[in-house]
């Protein structure tokens, strides 16, 4: 089944790869980060996209925050989500249902040669996480007996710190350095749909294709892009395995305990600005044993292809490998397709995944699970976006009472 996947993820890379690269760039997205990064948040929130209840009805808030980054270098961002999921069955301990919600304050100070290329700035994430009724969507998948998270990020977990860094610009743009309170998803093998805000709901189809160990947010290290060529881009990072994000600075005091993370891309782009739009990757990535969390070491590869196509479809291929790590998936291949409809004001994204569980993390025999996932992100404000979420998880590896579960959402983000 994997060669199989595998060929034909070679084969359709070979078809794209001849496509023409669309005209349109974002050549002022000049960082590394995929879709979360504080500075990219600020970006996209503060574009005029078209909504379906028209002009932005809070426009002068908009101004007044481009003025104070115009004339401070301070960029502030505030959002408020909340999701919602249920089950066409019980789990395992009767629950059908999850909610929860956050509200999170970002973005990002430029204190050192403000405007220019080699900038340097403080970039800040700060958030609440908060439950709705007795169950959050991070632990619903498990009530559900699939091997696998929806929407990681939603818990109870109450006031924590995501970001706290600060980013340098260095060579006229083309290498950005990063230092301090580190969310590695927001460098590691990133791409459009990586975002459980505004993308996927499914952990499969985001960084890692679940078949990666993820260190906890507000870890302590550093990390680097830089542009090689006009077309060749390198990533790569080292921060603590593990983390406290209600205690962030602990994580300072963990680097004495040599539990490490370390990750390294290789990617080819049409441009720096379309990086996690259009690419052509490969990651590696190693963690360290850990007596303190009684996980092993391991490593694992990433490959991905994605590619805008008239700006409107975004086909998508990525695969997934772990040795040991502790990661929820061995064996991880995704097919997808994004679609922007209304203009481009709306997106539609459809995912297909096929998984192994990990035997290091999760024992012998359990069987492949396959995921489908379909979602519509509505905007219908310009600061509020609603998304309708359905997925089908066949054979759902921990539940052999079920061969397919219907699992289905909504997401609502305001942006102000």
């Amino acid at each position: 089944m994997l060669n199989c996947l595998l060929r034909l993820w070679f084969v359709v890379s070979l078809v794209l790869i001849a496509t023409p690269v669309p005209a349109q760039e974002s050549e002022n997205r000049n960082t590394f980060g995929g879709p979360d990064a504080a500075e990219n948040l600020l970006e996209d929130d503060a574009a005029v996209t078209g909504s379906t209840l028209g002009d932005r009805l809070t426009q002068s808030w908009f101004d007044w925050k481009a003025g104070l980054q115009e004339r401070h270098g301070f960029g502030l961002g505030i959002d408020y989500s909340a999701v919602w999921l249920g089950s066409s069955e019980e789990g395992m301990s009767g629950k059908d249902g999850a909610s929860s919600g956050m509200v999170r304050l970002f973005g990002a100070w430029e204190l050192l040669n403000r405007g220019q290329a080699n900038s340097g700035a403080f970039v800040y994430k700060v958030e609440h996480r908060h439950k709705y009724g007795e169950t959050v969507p991070v632990d619903f998948s498990f009530e559900q007996g699939y091997v696998g998270l929806f929407v990681p990020p939603f818990s109870n977990q109450g006031g924590r710190v995501t970001n706290l860094y600060w980013r340098q610009r260095l060579a006229g743009g083309k290498v950005t350095v990063i230092g301090g309170l580190l969310d590695a998803t927001d460098y590691v093998d990133v791409y459009a749909f990586a975002s459980p805000w505004t993308g996927f709901v499914n952990f499969a189809f985001s960084t890692g294709s679940a078949a990666t160990f993820v260190p906890n947010d507000a870890t302590a290290g550093l990390a680097a892009g830089a542009m090689l060529t006009d077309k060749v881009y390198v990533i790569g990072g080292i921060t603590n395995a593990y983390s406290d994000p209600v205690r962030p600075f602990k994580s300072f005091d963990y680097l004495g305990d040599g539990e490490f993370f370390k990750s390294i891309e290789l990617g080819l782009t049409p441009s720096h600005g379309r990086i996690y739009n259009d690419n052509l990757h490969v990651t590696y990535w190693h963690v360290d044993q850990s007596d303190k969390a009684g996980t092993p070491g391991g490593w694992g590869l990433n490959g991905q292809y994605i590619r805008t196509i008239k700006d409107i479809f975004m086909p998508f291929l990525r695969a997934s490998y772990a040795d040991d790590g502790g990661s929820l998936l061995e064996k991880s291949v995704t097919l997808g397709l994004g679609y922007a409809t209304v203009g481009g004001r709306d997106q539609l994204g459809f995912a297909a995944n096929w998984g192994a569980p990990n035997k290091s993390s999760f024992g012998e025999g359990l069987s492949d699970q396959y995921t489908f996932e379909v979602f519509y992100r509505w905007q219908l404000g310009e600061q509020l976006a609603i998304t309708p979420d359905i997925q089908l998880l066949l054979d759902p590896a921990l539940n052999p009472d079920h061969d397919n579960l219907w699992i289905y959402g909504l997401r609502a983000r305001l942006a102000l």
